[in-house]
């Protein structure tokens, strides 16, 4: 969800509630676009984080320990110029924009008490803190906006400052249970966006919903109850597989799993959290997507070029008959002859047509077959060892591929590591002595109680598997698919334990989105890596196989 002028209603009630009457006493600067103000009161601290980031601005009581400058920004320190000690009057939104006024008392020096305001405007792009005093007189501002670059207004200290372009529409906590939108078009999002004042897509959908589930009820009382609804939040969080909104309370329109926190500020901590891993997966895993991509091309244009050549090496029987043909019969053959038929006694006599080279005597024509019937055994096994180590670059990266799709910010950077150290991606920057912390494997729990585990990444699965696991303990592995290795360790499981960790190790997989998934067992014992495997390769024997649903795991922790 949007910040809208919605949202900013119950914020702005809850950081009346906690901030007014309280103490500013620490002012930071995390960034360009933020400001975290302390504000002390009834013998406690709150962190107030006001942002004027173009995609994430907000105001926000905030629990998070954000990073700081060595040194602060000027803003910064112009804030603690005249906020530091002042006291928090009051706190207003501006009709239903997404405009938040902090009124603040000040002493000055010389002991002279002075107002002034702090205002945070939530525009996208646009947004912006100022600081006015009681005049409003501009006296700061995060980001500075000349005359030349906005017309309407001049956000600079010395200026007089003004509001943003008021919007002639309706404020939806004012209007009655008769309203009706002018507009003659049928209801729909835009309809309502444009009669009313501070309403995001969301909570124009919401409406909208509800108006459509409500036929009979009048639109205006339905807006009515919806308003109603802000000044009792009950913060929440809706996710799905593709989207993370946040409401003020549990949308009816939105459809997903549901979290509720007990404030807003609580809410937006783990939203942004989760918003900026789920950036950072996609970063970091488009990154290593394209590497894999594009080695997977080379090996798949490599493979096609080797079976040509495959082929051709298959003609090396051909070139030896044909030498030993030519050897047996040289008594009959004469010099200059372009070719030659000759029974073949390996084949009831039947004759062969054999070229030759006019250069050549018969004897060397024969020897010329020999030869090439010897380069071309020679060239067919280092071929097919050469497949060989194609098919296993091509093993090896599918397996990172489908890790992808499982992995949080930190896994991802351990399988960047990997591919590092294996030589897919190369580092640009010096060589440091810095290493990323190693992560535990998954752990889940079996129905009777034993210790299931998955490796996150091939280098871990090859450490869980060859060295950390019990010889006599169960492995697991989807069955000639890319995915985990997978311990259950146990050496008496029940069928259920079995059919459990199956079903762990198919989520872990390429085929999690598949049903029946085939799942091969077998013993530690019998798991073994061959001589130079890429990392997570092993070969394995006396296995089983079961065939299993892939479990459904909330937590990918």
């Amino acid at each position: 969800m949007s910040f809208d002028g919605m949202f900013t209603h119950s914020m702005t009630s809850e950081l009346k509630e906690t901030l007014t009457q309280g103490k500013i006493n620490k002012i930071q600067q995390p960034s360009d676009y933020e400001v975290l103000i302390t504000v002390r009161k009834q013998g406690q601290n709150h962190k107030l984080l006001l942002s004027a980031h173009p995609d994430f601005a907000r105001a926000q009581l905030s629990q998070v320990d954000y990073p700081m400058p060595d040194s602060p920004a000027n803003f910064c320190m112009v804030l603690r110029k005249y906020l530091k000690g002042a006291l928090v009057l009051g706190i207003k939104q501006y009709e239903n924009d997404r405009l938040i006024r902090f009124d603040l008392l000040r002493t000055d020096e010389i002991g002279d008490q002075q107002k002034v305001s702090l205002i945070v405007e939530i525009m996208g792009r646009h947004s912006n803190i100022i600081l006015v005093d009681h005049q409003g007189q501009i006296l700061d501002v995060i980001k500075r906006i000349p005359v030349y670059q906005n017309r309407y207004r001049t956000l600079l200290p010395g200026a007089s400052y003004q509001l943003p372009p008021y919007q002639n529409k309706a404020n939806p906590f004012k209007i009655g249970p008769d309203w009706q939108p002018t507009s003659q078009q049928p209801l729909s999002r835009q309809v309502l966006q444009s009669e009313l004042m501070g309403l995001g897509r969301e909570s124009a959908d919401e409406i909208l919903y509800r108006a459509q589930a409500d036929p009979d009820q009048p639109l205006g009382q339905i807006i009515h109850d919806f308003c109603q609804s802000f000044d009792q939040a009950q913060p929440c969080l809706t996710f799905s597989d593709k989207k993370l909104e946040y409401t003020a309370f549990p949308y009816l329109s939105l459809r997903g799993e549901r979290e509720t926190y007990p404030s807003l500020g609580q809410l937006l901590d783990v939203y942004y959290a989760r918003h900026t891993e789920r950036q950072q997966v996609q970063e970091i895993g488009q990154q290593i997507d394209q590497v894999t991509q594009r080695e997977l091309k080379h090996q798949r244009k490599k493979q096609k070029n080797l079976r040509k050549d495959l082929e051709k090496s298959q003609k090396a029987d051909h070139y030896q008959l044909f030498g030993e043909l030519l050897t047996s019969n040289l008594y009959q053959l004469k010099d200059k002859q372009e070719s030659v038929d000759l029974p073949n006694y390996y084949d009831d006599n039947r004759l062969v047509h054999i070229p030759l080279k006019v250069e050549l005597s018969p004897a060397e024509n024969a020897q010329a077959y020999y030869q090439k019937y010897n380069k071309l055994t020679n060239s067919r096994s280092h071929i097919q060892e050469q497949l060989a180590k194609s098919q296993e670059e091509i093993d090896y990266l599918e397996s990172i591929q489908a890790q992808i799709e499982w992995s949080n910010p930190k896994e991802l950077e351990l399988i960047r590591e990997e591919l590092k150290e294996e030589g897919y991606i190369k580092d640009r920057k010096k060589k440091t002595h810095k290493r990323i912390k190693p992560l535990k494997p998954r752990q889940f729990t079996s129905p009777s109680g034993y210790a299931i585990k998955v490796g996150r990444n091939n280098k871990q699965n090859d450490q869980l598997t060859m060295r950390q696991a019990n010889k006599n303990h169960y492995w697991f592995h989807v069955k000639d698919i890319p995915g985990s290795h997978v311990i259950l360790e146990s050496d008496q499981a029940e069928e259920e334990d079995i059919r459990a960790a199956a079903s762990i190790a198919a989520h872990y997989s390429k085929a999690r989105h598949s049903n029946n998934v085939p799942v091969d067992y077998t013993l530690v014992k019998d798991v073994k890596k061959p001589n130079g495997a890429k990392p997570g390769f092993v070969n394995y024997f006396n296995q089983k196989t079961v065939f299993v649903t892939p479990a459904q795991i909330a937590n990918e922790e």
